[in-house]
């Protein structure tokens, strides 16, 4: 079984021959719901490709992305804190693969292997510093720059350069309606940093979208490159 998610492939051979018996391989499908706000979290999750999404809802049924996961991290962080649910809704906005794990036998694994509750912990934090960075870009960035930041972390996560991401997730990721994804896509097209066309995004100059993204992206990918190693593999 190869390990092409992240945090396993960190694992010592020990604690990975122990975590490996309970580790299901399976299709993680656009739009599939990991965990519902609320409800018991039965499964977690270790992506190796596709990305995941970290959504609020309000009770209105407003909603906002906090954050985003792929094979650097797993989901949901919650339950590595102990929790039995949590408040959030995750879903996979772009399809890929992954393995799941019965949450009651990982808090059992990380009760017996200190180093794997350990790395799991880091991941916790860095996670946590993603929705924080977040509520500050969607406080302090205009929507053009947000969009550059969500189009950079998404471009971390994925093996190429296009990317599917429909105007409905991204409308939900950048917490604004869709015509503003429309405008903010036009603004990234005209100064050629991305190419897009119907769902489908293309990232034509790397280097370009971090410069204009400026201080909006880079703090949590800097905490995981702090505590886990960067994962941006470029």
């Amino acid at each position: 079984m190869s390990m092409r998610n992240r945090l396993l492939a960190s694992l010592s051979p020990d604690d990975l021959e122990a975590v490996r018996p309970w580790l299901e391989d399976m299709p993680l499908p656009q739009k599939l719901e990991l965990s519902l706000p609320g409800e018991e979290t039965v499964y977690c999750y270790f992506p190796t490709d596709g990305i995941g999404s970290t959504v609020i809802v309000s009770p209105e049924g407003n909603q906002t992305e906090i954050g985003v996961f792929g094979r650097e991290g797993m989901s949901p962080a919650s339950a590595v804190l102990g929790a039995t649910s949590n408040p959030y809704r995750v879903v996979m906005q772009v399809g890929g693969r992954g393995y799941r794990i019965a949450r009651t036998k990982l808090i059992e694994l990380m009760e017996e292997r200190p180093a794997l509750h350990r790395l799991l912990l880091r991941w916790a934090q860095v996670f946590t510093a993603q929705a924080a960075t977040t509520a500050l870009s969607n406080a302090v960035h205009s929507v053009d720059e947000r969009l550059a930041r969500w189009v950079l972390m998404c471009h971390d996560r994925l093996g190429g350069d296009e990317m599917s991401l429909t105007h409905e997730f991204l409308s939900i990721m950048l917490a604004v309606r869709r015509p503003s994804v429309t405008t903010a896509l036009h603004v990234l097209e005209g100064n050629k940093l991305i190419y897009s066309h119907r769902a489908n995004i293309i990232v034509r100059d790397r280097e370009g979208l971090e410069a204009f993204a400026s201080d909006a992206y880079g703090v949590s990918e800097h905490e995981y490159a702090r505590l886990l190693g960067d994962f941006r593999e470029r």
